[in-house]
């Protein structure tokens, strides 16, 4: 994966927390058609993030397009990612946000790296997304 520019996160005050930005990254992938939105409470097994998501995208441009959806919900809410990997590749993009970790993937990156298998000992969140229907 390339780099991405990154933008300078803001200082912490009035951002939401952890759980509430992960949530508010879920429903804005929720918005633009993710699918098998899963987060995982990884605090208590790794010092590198407190929550990680993970989003599957069908093309390339749906993962573009999850992609800005975060960004825009999670720069309203005051967050903006320290790091963004794979933008140009657009198969897998990793945006950071230091205790919350997105993956955006195409669904043979998701398969091939098995994330949730390898962090499999974490709480699944429940997201609270609306039910399809």
């Amino acid at each position: 994966m390339s780099e991405a520019p990154h933008k300078t996160a803001p200082s912490n005050a009035g951002n939401p927390s952890a759980l509430d930005s992960v949530k508010i990254a879920a429903l804005a992938a929720d918005a633009r058609k993710g699918q098998d939105i899963v987060a995982l409470h990884v605090h208590a097994l790794t010092t590198i993030a407190d929550y990680f998501l993970f989003v599957t995208a069908t093309s390339s441009t749906q993962v573009n397009a999850i992609f800005e959806a975060i960004d825009v919900a999670m720069s309203k809410a005051g967050r903006e990612p320290l790091h963004v990997e794979g933008r140009q590749e657009s198969q897998w993009i990793l945006m950071d946000y230091a205790d919350v970790i997105i993956h955006i993937f195409m669904p043979d990156q998701r398969a091939f790296y098995g994330l949730e298998r390898l962090w499999g000992d974490a709480p699944r969140v429940d997201l609270e997304l609306p039910t399809p229907g």
